[in-house]
C-alpha cells in the first residue's frame, strides 16, 4: 500500500482523553500513518467517545497498543529515529528534517512527556512555538496534526488523490 506519510508513525504515550486519541486516529487514517498507543490509557478502547471522534476511520488505521514505554522501545530497531514533541525543545518542529520510518512521539494531555526522554533526544526534542506566555499548551490532536502534516509535506505528499 502506498503511504503518503512515507511510513511515518505516531506514538501517543499514555493518552488520557478519548476524543483526542480518536481524532489522532483519523489523522493517521488520512495519511496512512501507523498509530502506537502506549499504556496505561486514560480510557477503555471500547469508549464511545473514542469511537465517535474516530468515526468509522478506525478500520482504516494500522494501530497497536503497547503495555508500557519499555515494551514499545524494545520493539523498534536501533536505527529508527524518534522525535519527541514537547515544550522546551531546542528544535522547532518545522526545522526538523523528517524521513520515512520516523516516529513522532507525543505525551499525555496533562503531563506531557517525561523530561528524561526529551533530554536524551537532544536535537530530536521538538517544540511547537506558542506566542502568548499565558498559553500553557495546545490540544494534543492539533499538535499531532501540525507535526505529522509537516513531516508528510517534507516527504512529498506521495499518493495524494
Amino acid at each position: 500500500m502506498n503511504q503518503p506519510g512515507g511510513g511515518l508513525n505516531v506514538v501517543l504515550v499514555e493518552p488520557e482523553i478519548p476524543p483526542n486519541t480518536g481524532n489522532v486516529a483519523r489523522l493517521c487514517a488520512a495519511t496512512r500513518t501507523t498509530l502506537h498507543l502506549i499504556e496505561p490509557l486514560g480510557f477503555e478502547l471500547n469508549d464511545r467517545r473514542l469511537a465517535r471522534a474516530g468515526m468509522d476511520y478506525w478500520q482504516h488505521v494500522e494501530w497497536q497498543t503497547w503495555p508500557d514505554w519499555n515494551a514499545f522501545a524494545a520493539s523498534i530497531p536501533p536505527e529508527v529515529r524518534l522525535w519527541f514533541v514537547e515544550s522546551g525543545g531546542p528544535t522547532r518542529y518545522s526545522d526538523a528534517r523528517f524521513a520515512s520510518g520516523d516516529y513522532l512521539v507525543f505525551g499525555r494531555e496533562t503531563a506531557g512527556l517525561p523530561e528524561s526522554l526529551c533530554r536524551a533526544a537532544g536535537e530530536r526534542w521538538l517544540r511547537i512555538p506558542m506566542f502568548h506566555d499565558q498559553a500553557r499548551s495546545l490540544n494534543l490532536a492539533n499538535c499531532v496534526g501540525l507535526v505529522l502534516y509537516e513531516a508528510v509535506r517534507q516527504l512529498g505528499f506521495d499518493g495524494e488523490l
